[in-house]
C-alpha cells in the first residue's frame, strides 16, 4: 500500500512539475539581471526530481497512518503542491516578478505548515520536507533579486499576447 501512496504523490509531484515544460524560462528571462549566486541551469531539474520524491514519500509515509493529525498534514501538502506548480506559470508563463514573489510567499507558508504538520504526525516525514522549505527559501530570494535588479521590468511586464 506504501508504494501505491508513494506513486499517487509523485504523480501530483509531477503535475506541478511539468509547469516548467509547459512555461520554460525561455529569452525573457535570460534577458533579465540576476544575482551572482544564481544556480546554473542544471542545478534546477536535479533538485527538483529529489525534492519531489521525498515529498512523495513524506506523504505516502503519514497516508499510511490515518488520523485527524494524518487529515491535516495531507490537506496541507495538496495546498502546497498546488501553489508549487502555480509559480511557474505566474512568473514565467505570464512574467510578472512581483506576482511570482507573491506566489512563493504563500508557497513558503504552506510548506512549513506542512513540514510542522508532518513532524507532528511522523518524525521523518517532517525531516523529508526540510530540504524543500530550504529551496523554496533560496527560490523566494533569488525572485526578490530578480525583483530588485529587474524594477522597469517588475513595474511594466511585458503584455501576454492572446
Amino acid at each position: 500500500m506504501f508504494w501505491l501512496f508513494f506513486a499517487i504523490f509523485l504523480v501530483a509531484c509531477c503535475g506541478a512539475g511539468l509547469t516548467g515544460g509547459l512555461f520554460p524560462p525561455g529569452p525573457w528571462y535570460r534577458a533579465l539581471a540576476k544575482p551572482s549566486w544564481t544556480p546554473p541551469d542544471w542545478v534546477f531539474p536535479v533538485t527538483w526530481t529529489t525534492l519531489y520524491v521525498c515529498m512523495s514519500l513524506a506523504g505516502a509515509r503519514v497516508a499510511m497512518q490515518p488520523s485527524p493529525e494524518a487529515m491535516l498534514a495531507l490537506a496541507l501538502w495538496a495546498g502546497q503542491v498546488a501553489f508549487n506548480g502555480l509559480w511557474t506559470p505566474v512568473f514565467f508563463g505570464l512574467q510578472r516578478i512581483k506576482a511570482g514573489l507573491f506566489v512563493l510567499i504563500a508557497l513558503w507558508v504552506l510548506v512549513a505548515a506542512t513540514l510542522w504538520a508532518l513532524w507532528r504526525v511522523d518524525m521523518v516525514a517532517g525531516l523529508l520536507f526540510a530540504p524543500y522549505l530550504l529551496w523554496v527559501t533560496i527560490a523566494g530570494a533569488l525572485n526578490i533579486s530578480v525583483w530588485r535588479l529587474n524594477p522597469d521590468e517588475a513595474k511594466n511586464p511585458p503584455a501576454i499576447e492572446t
